[in-house]
């Protein structure tokens, strides 16, 4: 039986839409609502901070202890010193990191020979995404596969318009990933598969970036929202909502002026979802 969050949800601090640093945010949700989950549901929340995680190993990789280190992830940044250490000396014993990770480092000083061209983000990305697709909750690998052939359909769109091959900066193997290295149709014969496949053309073809990506963001919202349409108080909406915060924050760097207006209705939103179904305060 899932748990249900009911004292959680409903202790949730209000979001204005004019705070410059708004309360509820990332690391708020990690350092406060993370360890009030069951041991069950904060894996799966961390699944979503990973992608911090990969931030910064690739950072670390680069540019060793002096590399800038985002708090928000799972790990600390001694987990790769650590990490480095245990590869070096070839110790398997002990890992705590997720298995990827270490493939990725034993990798790291010969990818560029053996990634066939690709760039190590995407390497990355792709072992975590496969990492992801094997929880038990569907709300989580619906939404990594979703993010993915999102992300897969943008590099397809811009490998036909300047003309370059796609396949070696797709990440994954699925069906919608080959279409998308081998069809020459113009919706890569996925028309009838992805629903929002015109949608997220469309969003492609906007001139203005800044309004691209924030169209871009709204789908992924519209997206979280209808996902969770039926779920209150469920790890499932606690895990958008935090999808959600990593969206919200995220404008506050695109644009210091249009981003900020961007980055305030997004905040509205979120503190208006944030609250309890009439239904729910009786």
């Amino acid at each position: 039986m899932k748990k249900n969050y009911y004292a959680l949800v409903a202790g949730m601090p209000d979001v204005a839409a004019d705070d410059a640093k708004p309360a509820l945010s990332v690391a708020v949700f990690k350092e406060e609502y993370l360890p009030r989950l069951s041991a069950k549901d904060r894996k799966l929340a961390e699944l979503v901070l990973l992608k911090y995680d990969n931030h910064n190993l690739l950072a670390y990789l680069r540019q060793g202890e002096e590399a800038d280190f985002d708090t928000r992830a799972v790990y600390p940044r001694e987990a790769w010193i650590e990490a480095m250490a245990q590869v070096k000396a070839d110790d398997e014993q002990g890992r705590t990191l997720p298995p990827f990770f270490y493939k990725f480092i034993t990798a790291w000083p010969t990818l560029e020979e053996t990634a066939e061209g690709r760039l190590p983000e995407d390497v990355l990305a792709e072992a975590y995404y496969n990492y992801v697709e094997k929880t038990g909750n569907a709300f989580m690998r619906d939404w990594f596969a979703f993010d993915r052939d999102v992300r897969n359909v943008l590099t397809a769109l811009t490998a036909r318009r300047y003309g370059f091959q796609p396949a070696t900066r797709l990440i994954g193997r699925n069906e919608v990933a080959q279409a998308l290295a081998t069809s020459g149709s113009r919706d890569f014969g996925l028309g009838t598969e992805l629903d929002w496949l015109d949608t997220l053309t469309r969003i492609y073809d906007t001139p203005d970036p800044v309004e691209r990506e924030r169209k871009l963001d709204l789908l992924k919202w519209d997206w979280l929202e209808e996902h969770t349409f039926f779920h209150y108080f469920s790890v499932e909406r606690l895990l958008a909502l935090l999808l959600k915060l990593d969206i919200v924050e995220r404008w506050a760097a695109i644009d210091p002026k249009r981003g900020g207006h961007v980055f305030r209705e997004l905040v509205e939103r979120l503190r208006n979802e944030a609250e309890i179904p009439q239904e729910f305060k009786k």
